[in-house]
């Protein structure tokens, strides 16, 4: 039987577990090389520090950590650019949307909770149309401490009306991991998103699936 096989409500991560979003991610980063006189960089590398918001952007982009006296004035026209082009090439990972439907069709719950501000997650969500899927959505600007602490899971187990013990969190990052764990939430490791310097079977979680289409096997 499944470690998994009791689980009543899915949690997903945002930016690379449930959405692809490196692509307009890094997109709003070259505009702002552009603006600069500096040519694009391609996508690729962008994308392993995409999770990690402006910060990891403007590091790649520019070589710019958040100590240096222009980051905040950059930091706010990547924001910018982002904001003005959320989904021109954002996108569900490959298979999510099927393992969704067969968790709608079940009649459980699912929902995200990211690091991402309200501003862009709900805005996302609305284009993508999820917003009307999920039952929940906590951005990590409403809570107090946002993950690795677990008050946004918390926030959300509240918000669904579940149990921690029957609830499992999806992740790409060992954040989402740590969260999960100090919420007493069975925890996955998405092997397909953006991951980090460490490798993902290092993090602690439950189980490392490699694409959302093994997840409706796990979780059966």
């Amino acid at each position: 039987m499944s470690a998994f096989h009791d689980v009543d409500c899915v949690l997903f991560d945002l930016d690379g577990t449930l959405v692809d979003t490196a692509p307009d991610l890094g997109d709003a980063a070259n505009q702002v090389r552009i603006e600069l006189g500096l040519p694009p960089l391609p996508d690729a590398g962008y994308r392993p520090v995409a999770s990690a918001g402006a910060r990891g952007l403007l590091k790649v982009a520019l070589d710019m950590a958040p100590d240096h006296p222009e980051y905040p004035v950059r930091r706010d026209a990547l924001l910018a650019h982002y904001r003005a082009n959320l989904t021109r090439r954002s996108r569900l990972f490959p298979g999510m949307n099927a393992f969704l439907v067969s968790l709608e069709l079940a009649g459980k719950p699912w929902g995200v909770v990211t690091n991402k501000p309200a501003f862009l997650t709900d805005p996302l969500m609305a284009q993508l149309k999820l917003d009307t899927r999920a039952a929940c959505c906590v951005s990590g600007d409403q809570v107090p401490h946002p993950k690795p602490a677990p008050d946004s899971l918390l926030l959300a187990l509240r918000q669904v009306g579940v149990s921690a013990a029957r609830t499992v969190y999806v992740g790409d990052d060992r954040r989402d991991i740590d969260a999960a764990r100090a919420a007493g939430i069975r925890s996955i490791a998405a092997a397909w998103g953006y991951l980090g310097p460490e490798a993902p079977h290092t993090w602690g979680a439950y189980a490392l699936v490699a694409a959302p289409s093994d997840l409706a096997a796990l979780l059966s």
